[in-house]
């Protein structure tokens, strides 16, 4: 009964909070004491829970707590990650929470209730629990705000960077709406020609394998081909015909004019685009098909992450954050930019450790290139940077569950691979790491109400986005109800 009326005065603190500071300009909310962040860089492990970071830690370094985002100066908090709501025929079955008494006793209890990546992203970036397959949308069908709205109403640039496709469901969670994850094609123009994106680089090439091979596949991933072959001809277009429908690239600072893509897709362009003077949009898609690296040939046969080569003419994703840091960064007013390692997800489904540890390692560093960043050109004092999940894959453990429930994988040292246990193919309920540093960590501490008896303190997924909203204000944006 305390914890549930320490939620209630929480909850109501962070209404009249808000209340107060919403409307206000940066200004105001800072003489109003309320953190603010100019920039903030929000980093998602597509299905990466605390035995996938400590899986990686081990095969490259052979310890535990090597990666800068796990070091005392950084805030460290679970996250839970568990859906509104799931549909069984016509009847809407609402999820159960996460209960921290079983989930350390029961080895049944962490495969229910179990988000997918459309929900997860929809509530780290609207701050509202929705159902499973739902891109920016809740219970009732209607729209949901964005953190990317949020900051394109302060005049800020804002981008998506992943390595899977960007119509994908988390990268499509943090800047579109749809009713089904699965409309990839319709998902991709929204976001290429709805939205006010500045950066977009993520995977799906139609012309090239996963080997970076030329092969023609298929376009759904990029919107249809009529649509993909008139951006990649960078003559500057802003009206797009695909089949009896007009589409058009949105203005995105504010001058009155559309602003064309310029599209990339070489290698070479990425690590151009990490420094000097870069286009004011880019969208980027590796000459790659699903992934940039995780679905290349050879996994069966391969004895530990690296020993076969990475795709030669394909970015790592940290060359592309370096690049999407480059572009958005130009902006005086700040940015707002979301990085998802999404095949760690990819990996953690096929059971595939090595594949998830290069897919592990390959987020780590995108997280130390924008630490990098904020170093050398921004400062702690201006700059957010958020490392966290949208929930766990694989249900991946040490060799000692279920006698130990969820026990940490077991290091064999520094190059070789970690002891461990796949539970499952699928997601779970178990609670995932977050970490922060940067103006308005302290949010995130107020918000964690909640206490694991194994974690300690977490934050519920929707908190993420409602800190940030504290933070750069809400904007009154117009709720409508799609298809209708």
């Amino acid at each position: 009964m305390t914890q549930k009326r320490n939620t209630l005065l929480l909850a109501l603190i962070f209404i009249f909070v808000f209340g107060m500071v919403s409307c206000q300009d940066v200004s105001s909310r800072q003489e109003a004491d309320v953190p603010y962040a100019k920039n903030i860089i929000y980093f998602v492990g597509d299905g990466m829970g605390y035995n996938q970071v400590l899986a990686a830690n081990y095969f490259e370094y052979g310890e535990a707590g090597v990666q800068p985002y796990e070091q005392d100066d950084w805030l460290h908090l679970g996250l839970a990650t568990y859906m509104a709501a799931r549909m069984h025929g016509d009847d809407t079955i609402y999820m159960n929470a996460y209960a921290p008494g079983k989930a350390w006793v029961d080895a049944d209890y962490l495969f229910r209730d179990a988000t997918d990546s459309g929900a997860a992203a929809t509530a780290l970036s609207t701050g509202r629990k929705v159902m499973n397959g739902s891109i920016g949308i809740d219970l009732c069908g209607d729209t949901l705000t964005h953190i990317s709205q949020a900051a394109k109403n302060l005049g800020k640039s804002i981008g998506v960077v992943s390595s899977v496709p960007f119509s994908h469901a988390t990268p499509a969670g943090f800047a579109a709406h749809n009713h089904t994850r699965g409309n990839l094609a319709e998902i991709a123009r929204y976001m290429l020609f709805s939205t006010q994106l500045d950066v977009i680089m993520a995977p799906g090439h139609p012309y090239y394998n996963n080997d970076g091979i030329m092969e023609e596949l298929s376009y759904n991933w990029v919107g249809g081909k009529e649509s993909w072959d008139q951006l990649t001809v960078n003559e500057g277009r802003t009206v797009f015909a695909v089949g009896q429908q007009q589409y058009y690239a949105q203005d995105v600072d504010g001058d009155g004019e559309r602003d064309p893509w310029t599209f990339i897709e070489e290698r070479a362009d990425f690590a151009a685009l990490a420094t000097g003077p870069a286009p004011k949009r880019v969208f980027g898609v590796p000459r790659v098909h699903s992934t940039l690296n995780q679905g290349r040939s050879g996994s069966d046969e391969q004895e530990k992450p690296f020993s076969l080569p990475l795709n030669e003419n394909v970015p790592t994703l940290e060359e592309m954050t370096r690049a999407s840091l480059n572009v958005l960064g130009q902006n005086k007013d700040g940015f707002f930019v979301m990085v998802e390692g999404g095949a760690i997800d990819w990996a953690g489904h096929g059971n595939n450790l090595v594949r998830l540890i290069e897919e592990q390692i390959d987020f780590n560093n995108s997280v130390r290139a924008a630490i990098e960043w904020v170093e050398e050109n921004s400062s702690w004092e201006e700059t957010l940077i958020i490392v966290t999940s949208d929930h766990e894959t694989g249900f991946l453990t040490g060799p000692d569950h279920p006698e130990t429930v969820n026990d940490p994988v077991v290091n064999r040292g520094q190059g070789q691979l970690p002891e461990v246990q796949w539970q499952s193919g699928g997601h779970t309920n178990m609670l995932v790491p977050f970490y922060a540093k940067g103006p308005g960590r302290e949010l995130f501490t107020l918000f964690a109400g909640e206490k694991d008896p194994v974690i300690g303190p977490y934050l519920q997924n929707t908190d993420v986005a409602n800190a940030i909203f504290l933070m750069w204000g809400k904007p009154d944006i117009d709720v409508y109800r799609l298809g209708e």
